[in-house]
């Protein structure tokens, strides 16, 4: 009698644990299509609002819209500083042809003309108020004007005579400075005659240094207050060469701040206000947006905890890295990495406007690169797209080739910057720096410039003249007909191979057969059906977002095989 009681309850028991099983298996299945549906086939099954495409379409124009407002501000203190630094160079420099000569402003070559420079920016220097047609005056501390600095360097001790070829030089560098008193414009010139009496051939630079206030008015017209600025200008005698060429640098570090006493009538009125809050709202718009990216990649780590359950219990063995990589969604870690530099961005940016903070280059780079990314995140939402996934796909198919074939090519382009630097340097402006190499390289190797640079090599050393040849003709030959061609075929052969599997079907991996398990889903289009389904044999004809590298596919005997 117990062994047949025990024969009756034994088999409800196993199938209460086949009829669990099967319960858990089908709710994985169910969890993992709604997962990997679109946001439209989310709001069609259960009529769930997509809120991270919502988000994202009220981020993308509102950091838009911030961005083109601190763009156009941005475009005032650029064109105001800019300006200044012109009129600064008209100012006090003595002849200023209006354009600057490579990396220095003008250049003097008699001791007559470097002394007339330098009492010529002393002497603009007190009369700026009379001279300037903009808002200039002194920098005052206490009230009393900022006093004018000159500074020379010279060596400690040394005698030259060319003539002998003979030379006694103290290699350790004195530097003395001398200040002047705006309200001693008249006697300052008798009473230090003595620093001006210089050794030219132990002088290495003279410095002027001094700062002025203005006022940036043009912002009233952008209903905007005007920010105060205090300019440091430095003008420098380079005389480090010994050359006959003294080189004169004049330029300027501009510090905005907020005004102190401001009084505005008419319609000009302070709307700062509006903008902080407004910049409150993307700041909260892009919390949300990290807040939802952050639990859809915990949702996305707990399927992938499941389904690794799954497969260890059911095919005892891992499931595969194609397979990982479907859940690890690489579109929500651009997400919130644009959505942190939004946030800090905005903070910058209201500091700016509440005229706490000056740093406008940092601001730009912060809301410029979040900007760049969450229009680059839209991509991922026209993969939903038949004809747009063909890109998104040929894009991510080629991506590592490319930068393996670019690793390789950039060897051989690193070897030509180096050589073209040392050899070629002496002779040609375009190869006088290692980075200028690299940019005159990368011209060439988009078709760009190449006649001036060939013409415009000097032909002094007959040698290097005909070195140079050989050098530009390999390299772009090299570059041009053979690397670019092969970077080229790297792009085309993906682009066919996802046409091919458009038409015949991609690999199957473990998770797309396990969702369309179950289920007789239509085809999606550009699938063609590869003789159908038999005894839970699935077709390897899969959605196009499968990985185009190393796949598993489960066979009838349960075999795991890689493919390419």
């Amino acid at each position: 009698m117990e062994l047949l009681a025990r024969d009756k309850i034994e088999p409800k028991k196993n199938t209460m644990f086949v009829t669990v099983d099967r319960i858990e298996e089908e709710t994985l299945r169910d969890d993992l299509r709604y997962y990997f549906m679109s946001p439209c086939e989310k709001y069609k099954a259960r009529r769930q609002i997509p809120w991270k495409l919502t988000v994202q379409i009220l981020k993308i124009v509102m950091i838009t819209t911030q961005l083109v407002l601190f763009g156009l501000n941005n475009q005032l203190v650029v064109s105001y500083k800019d300006e200044n630094l012109i009129a600064f160079k008209n100012l006090f420099l003595k002849g200023y042809s209006g354009v600057d000569d490579d990396d220095y402003s003008m250049a003097v070559f008699t001791k007559e003309s470097v002394y007339d420079n330098i009492f010529y920016v002393i002497d603009q220097y007190f009369q700026i108020g009379q001279l300037s047609v903009g808002p200039i005056s002194y920098a005052e501390d206490d009230g009393k004007p900022l006093p004018l600095v000159i500074c020379k360097e010279y060596y400690r001790r040394g005698s030259v005579d060319p003539s002998e070829e003979y030379f006694d030089i103290d290699a350790h560098t004195e530097t003395v400075c001398l200040t002047v008193d705006p309200k001693l414009a008249t006697a300052w010139k008798t009473d230090n005659a003595s620093f001006f009496e210089l050794d030219f051939y132990r002088l290495i630079s003279i410095e002027i240094s001094f700062q002025l206030k203005g006022i940036n008015l043009q912002t009233v017209r952008s209903f905007e207050l005007p920010d105060c600025y205090t300019f440091a200008v430095t003008v420098t005698f380079d005389n480090q060469c010994h050359s006959g060429k003294v080189k004169i640098i004049l330029d300027i570090d501009a510090v905005s701040s907020a005004c102190k006493n401001w009084k505005i009538s008419g319609t000009a009125h302070k709307n700062t206000h509006y903008l902080l809050v407004f910049d409150g709202f993307v700041i909260l718009v892009c919390l949300t947006s990290a807040v939802l990216c952050i639990r859809s990649i915990f949702l996305a780590i707990r399927l992938l905890q499941r389904f690794s359950k799954f497969c260890l219990k059911n095919y005892n063995h891992k499931a595969c890295e194609d397979d990982q990589r479907e859940f690890l969604n690489g579109w929500y870690i651009l997400v919130i990495i644009s959505d942190v530099m939004a946030i800090t961005g905005s903070i910058l940016k209201m500091k700016i406007q509440a005229k706490s903070l000056n740093s406008y280059d940092v601001c730009s780079i912060f809301l410029g690169t979040s900007t760049l990314m969450v229009w680059a995140g839209v991509i991922r939402y026209l993969g939903y797209f038949q004809k747009y996934n063909v890109l998104i796909l040929t894009m991510q198919a080629a991506l590592p080739k490319v930068l393996r074939f670019c690793c390789c090519a950039g060897m051989i382009y690193l070897g030509y910057t180096f050589c073209g630097w040392i050899v070629l340097g002496p002779y040609h402006e375009k190869f006088e720096g290692l980075s200028r190499v690299a940019e005159c390289l990368f011209s060439l190797v988009n078709g760009d410039d190449m006649f001036p640079t060939f013409a415009e090599f000097q032909q002094k050393n007959t040698l290097v003249w005909l070195y140079s040849r050989v050098y530009l003709y390999t390299f772009i030959s090299l570059f041009i007909y053979m690397v670019l061609s092969l970077f080229i075929a790297l792009i085309t052969d993906a682009y066919d191979t996802i046409k091919r599997y458009q038409k015949t079907g991609f690999p199957a991996t473990e998770l797309q057969l396990f969702l369309r398990a179950g289920k007789d889903l239509p085809l999606l289009e550009g699938e063609e059906d590869a003789g159908g389904v038999e005894n839970g044999d699935h077709a390897s004809m899969v959605s196009p977002s499968v990985m185009l590298s190393c796949c598993r596919r489960v066979l009838k005997d349960e075999s795991v095989v890689l493919i390419s």
